[in-house]
C-alpha cells in the first residue's frame, strides 16, 4: 500500500483530523484549509523565536494575503516546555488577551491552576489557533483549543514527535507529566522542505519516538492477553502493519533525505491517528515513555539542558527491548503458578511499596493511585498465569515477531543519530536500573513489568540487563 492510500485509510478511522497535507512546499495549504473549516473566523499564528523565522512568518503572510483576519503570538522564551503555565497562557491567546498572555509567559512565581476553571463554552468570538512549531507548541494549542470547545490547524516544523496527530496532550501538571484528553487538530499541513531542514537532533528524536511503538506494541499484546486493554484492530494495523518499513532506513533519516523524512513523518502521523481511533495513547506508548516521564518529573538535565522527549524515550525503548530479550530466554511453561500465588502481595502491601518508591518525588501518590487501579486478586492472577503457561511457546513467538532485540534497536539508533547509551542523555545505568520498579507503577496501564511481578520473574528479566555480560552491564 502506497503513502497516499495509507493516509486515506488513516483519515477514514481518525475521529478528529479531517485533512492531512504532506509534501514539499505545501505550507500554503494551511490558509485554504483554515478557510474551509473555520470560515469567517480570526486566526492566530502561534510560534516561538525559532519557528517564527523558519516558517511562522511565511504562514502569517500567506494567511494575510488570503484575506483571513490574522494575528500572531510569538513565544519569546529561549527554553519552555509543555507546563501548565503555558497552557493557561495559550488559553489567553485564544481569547485575544495577548498582553495578559505575555505577562504570564514571563511570570516566575506561577502556581498551577485548577484545570476545570479553564473550560469555556464555544464561541465564534474566540481566535482559532494555528500552531507553527514542534511538539510543545502543538500540545499547548491542542489543549487550549479543547478548553474553548473548538479545533485548530497544525503546521509542524520537525519530525520530532507523534503528538501532532494524536488524541491527547502531554502536559506537566503539578510536577508530573500527564496526558490530558483532547482532540487532535482538524487539519495538519506538513511541509517536507521545512521538516527535512530541522535540526538533526529533532529528527533523531522523532525516529526514536516512532521506534518506541515496537516494544509498546509488545506490551499492548500482553495487556490484551490478560484482558486489561484489548487490541483494537483499526488502531493496531494502521501503524504496526507498516512500521518496519518506516524504520528501515535510519542512515537516510540521519542524512536528512526528504523521502526518508517524509516516511518518518508519515509514520509518526499514523501513530497519532491510531491514538485517535483508540481514544488513548495505548497504541503508541507504554513503559518506554514512562522512563522519559519520570526523568521529566525529576527535572533531569544534561549539560544544563532538559533533554528532548524523543531522546529520553530512546533510552526507555532500549531498556524495554533489553527486558524483552531476557523474557524470551525464560521457559514459562515451567512456571509454578501456586508458588506465584503464595508470593503475591496484598493490595495494602503493594500500596505501601508504591508509597515508599515515590516518597520524595514530585508526585508522591502517583504509584499508590496506579497500583490501586490495576491491582488484581489472586484468582485473576491464577487465571492469567495458568493460561500463560499453557500457551507460552505460541505467545512468545508472537512477541518475538513484534519486538526488536536490544542489539537491533541499538544499531538503528546509532545510525539514526539517536541516543543508544544511557550516558548520551546524562543518565547512569544504575539510575535506569533503579527506575524499573517506579516505571511499573507510574500509570494504571498494564505492562510487561506487571506481568513479571505476577509471575515472580521480574528479577529474571531486569537484573540480567545490568549484570556482567548484560546489555548495560554495571
Amino acid at each position: 500500500m502506497n503513502s497516499e492510500k495509507r493516509i486515506a485509510k488513516a483519515l477514514s478511522i481518525s475521529t478528529d483530523t479531517k485533512a492531512f497535507e504532506m509534501g514539499q512546499g505545501v505550507y500554503t495549504q494551511a490558509s485554504r484549509l483554515f478557510a474551509q473549516y473555520f470560515p469567517g473566523r480570526k486566526a492566530v499564528i502561534v510560534a516561538d523565536i525559532n519557528t517564527w523565522p523558519v516558517l511562522g512568518e511565511k504562514v502569517y503572510e500567506n494567511f494575510m494575503a488570503s484575506g483571513i483576519p490574522t494575528d500572531k503570538y510569538i513565544i519569546e522564551k529561549e527554553e519552555f516546555h509543555a507546563d501548565w503555565k503555558y497552557v493557561e497562557m495559550t488559553d489567553l491567546i485564544v481569547e485575544g488577551r495577548y498582553d495578559e498572555a505575555k505577562a504570564l509567559e514571563n511570570k516566575t512565581d506561577y502556581q498551577d491552576t485548577d484545570p476545570s476553571k479553564l473550560i469555556k463554552e464555544a464561541s465564534e468570538e474566540y481566535n482559532v489557533l494555528v500552531s507553527v512549531g514542534s511538539g510543545v507548541i502543538n500540545d499547548l494549542c491542542k489543549l487550549a483549543s479543547h478548553h474553548h470547545a473548538q479545533s485548530y490547524v497544525c503546521v509542524p516544523t520537525a519530525a520530532s514527535v507523534d503528538g501532532y496527530s494524536s488524541f491527547g496532550a502531554s502536559i506537566t501538571y503539578l510536577s508530573a507529566k500527564q496526558t490530558f484528553n483532547c482532540p487532535a487538530p482538524v487539519a495538519i499541513v506538513a511541509d517536507i522542505d521545512v521538516i527535512a531542514a530541522a535540526p538533526k537532533a529533532m529528527t533523531a528524536a522523532g525516529y526514536a519516538d516512532l521506534a518506541a511503538k515496537i516494544p509498546a506494541g509488545g506490551e499492548w499484546m500482553i495487556a490484551d492477553f490478560v484482558g486489561a486493554e484489548l487490541i483494537q484492530d483499526d488502531a493496531w494495523h494502521i501503524l504496526q502493519d507498516y512500521i518496519d518499513d518506516f524504520l528501515a532506513n535510519p542512515d537516510a533519516v540521519a542524512a536528512g533525505d526528504p523521502q526518508a523524512i517524509a516516511d518518518l513523518f508519515e509514520g509518526l502521523t499514523l501513530s497519532g491517528f491510531a491514538m485517535q481511533a483508540a481514544r488513548s495513547s495505548r497504541p503508541a506508548s507504554c513503559c518506554d515513555h514512562l522512563f522519559s516521564h519520570f526523568l521529566d518529573m525529576s527535572g533531569h538535565r544534561f549539560n544544563g539542558k532538559l533533554q528532548s522527549h524523543g531522546f529520553q524515550v530512546a533510552v526507555g525503548t532500549l531498556a524495554m527491548c533489553a527486558a524483552f530479550d531476557e523474557l524470551f530466554k525464560l521457559d514459562l511453561t515451567q512456571l509454578d503458578v501456586e508458588a506465584c500465588l503464595a508470593a503475591w502481595p496484598s493490595l495494602e502491601q503493594e500500596q505501601e511499596r508504591a508509597l515508599k518508591l515515590f516518597e520524595g518525588t514530585a508526585a508522591p501518590k502517583l504509584g499508590y493511585e496506579s497500583i490501586t487501579s490495576k491491582y488484581e486478586d489472586k484468582e485473576k492472577v491464577r487465571e492469567d498465569l495458568t493460561r500463560l503457561v499453557a500457551v507460552w511457546p505460541e505467545f512468545k513467538a508472537r512477541l518475538q515477531g513484534q519486538v526488536y532485540s536490544f542489539a537491533k534497536m541499538q544499531d538503528l539508533f546509532r545510525r539514526a543519530g539517536a541516543p543508544y547509551e544511557t550516558e548520551h542523555i546524562g543518565v547512569k545505568r544504575e539510575q535506569i536500573r533503579d527506575m524499573f520498579p517506579i516505571v511499573q507503577l507510574m500509570r494504571y496501564r498494564y505492562n510487561l513489568l506487571d506481568l513479571a511481578k505476577r509471575g515472580q520473574f521480574y528479577d529474571s528479566i531486569v537484573d540480567p540487563i545490568f549484570a556482567e555480560g548484560g546489555a548495560w552491564a554495571i
